[in-house]
């Protein structure tokens, strides 16, 4: 731009110029000062270069110029204007470190770093070739101010444990997706170990198949074994008895020759008693008792403890016929949770919501809440504690649309999105499908 100066004076005077506000250290005046003799006038020029970087953020900046006479430093003026920075976008992303390595997982970190001068909000997602990988972005949605970055930890666990053998390398891509744009995919490579060392599977081969060579050489060549008790014994002579051992107790009678004995079995004594009464007890039929009902089993019955009934209707998507859904983590809910869409279950409390009478639509004990109560546009739609904020004020229009009262604009899955994972955020009202809404009672 050009500034024109008239020396309105009567002596000759020296006008110095000094850009000031937020854009001075990018501007720069032609020339630095002017000479005018009196009622004379002279133009200078301003240019501004603003650098291709997040310190120039996107928008109006207010600026000045200082001029000062030499001769009358007391009558300085300072015009003003004002210049717009356009907006730029650049976002950068790596992986943290390139290649991991492990038996069951890896844990890379992939940092994004947005360059541009305004804010980013993008998605991310994992996927690798032959689906030999699954992968646990947290979290799964970023924004991302200027000249500021954002770390997501990813989680990888390949599909197939290797037990032996040598590894492998499983390359894989993180990709970072915003709308409107091409996504960013940054590659890694994975680098699986196996559980065992491979000199193991050897040593444990090599001692299966001796165990195996012997059992078969044992069978093979089995000694044969035998007695000579049996021919010692056909040898001796046949009228030849052992003397048997006389008895502690009682002494040995030896019967006399050619006496005829008969050798009765001893009697058993039935325990407990004499066999007779033990006999005569046996005879009997047993008499069976029924079972007693007094104390605390009440008859051996089980009751079943009743669940507590769900409450609150899912809200359905028009354009996804999917349901706003709260992730859960080991089963419960957190506050700052990021709201998805998923396939609509009729059991599943993390898809119930209640629109209450203080404009608070509740789930999980907690609230419905645009994150960092913002009014931009890709502001994420989240779980939070319930607090009273504006941000937590929704209500279904006539139109369908679930709009935040406090922003005045919708609740959008993200670019027109419908499969199952697909992020909710906030998003000027524009009567598409994916900010339509429905309610239903299961």
């Amino acid at each position: 731009m050009r500034l024109r100066v008239r020396n309105t004076g009567d002596v000759v005077d020296e006008y110095r110029f000094e850009p000031v506000g937020d854009l001075a250290p990018y501007a720069r005046v032609e020339p630095p000062s002017l000479r005018l003799y009196p009622g004379t006038t002279g133009t200078v020029e301003v240019s501004f270069d603003v650098p291709r970087t997040p310190d120039a953020a996107a928008g109006p900046h207010p600026y000045a110029v200082r001029i000062t006479p030499t001769e009358h430093p007391e009558a300085t003026t300072v015009p003003e204007g004002n210049v717009t920075v356009t907006p730029f976008t650049e976002v950068r992303a790596e992986l943290v470190p390139p290649v991991v390595k492990g038996r069951l997982r890896g844990k890379p970190v992939l940092a994004v770093d947005n360059l541009g001068n305004t804010k980013v909000t993008a998605s991310l997602s994992g996927s690798d070739n032959g689906d030999q990988l699954s992968f646990d972005l947290d979290p799964g949605n970023v924004q991302i101010e200027p000249g500021r970055a954002a770390f997501v930890k990813a989680r990888l666990k390949p599909r197939e444990i290797i037990w032996f053998g040598s590894r492998q390398e499983r390359p894989y891509t993180l990709t970072v997706q915003r709308s409107g744009v091409d996504p960013l995919g940054v590659e890694g490579k994975f680098v699986q170990r196996g559980f065992l060392p491979g000199w193991l599977a050897t040593v444990l081969a090599t001692a299966v198949a001796l165990a195996v060579a012997f059992v078969v050489i044992w069978l093979t060549y089995k000694p044969d074994v035998r007695s000579l008790a049996t021919e010692k014994t056909a040898q001796a002579e046949p009228g030849a008895i052992p003397a048997p051992q006389a008895s502690a107790s009682a002494p040995l009678t030896l019967p006399s020759p050619g006496a005829s004995q008969e050798v009765k079995p001893p009697e058993q004594e039935a325990p407990g008693g004499d066999g007779g009464d033990a006999a005569d007890e046996g005879s009997g039929e047993k008499e069976e008792k029924p079972a007693s009902g007094g104390g605390g089993g009440g008859g051996g019955e089980e009751k079943q403890a009743e669940s507590e009934p769900l409450t609150g209707d899912q809200i359905v998507g028009v354009g996804s016929d999917r349901c706003v859904t709260v992730p859960l983590k080991k089963g419960k809910a957190n506050d700052g949770t990021p709201l998805v869409i998923q396939d609509c279950d009729a059991k599943a409390a993390n898809q119930r919501w209640e629109f209450r009478g203080d404009g608070t639509v509740r789930s999980m004990g907690m609230c419905m809440d645009v994150a960092w109560a913002s009014r931009d546009d890709g502001t994420l739609i989240q779980l939070a504690r319930c607090s009273g904020n504006p941000a937590q004020n929704f209500a279904m229009s006539p139109a369908a649309d679930l709009v935040s009262v406090m922003a005045d604009k919708c609740v959008d899955a993200m670019w027109s999105g419908t499969a199952n994972g697909t992020g909710l955020h906030l998003w000027t009202c524009g009567g598409t499908p994916n900010q339509k809404w429905t309610l239903r009672t299961p």
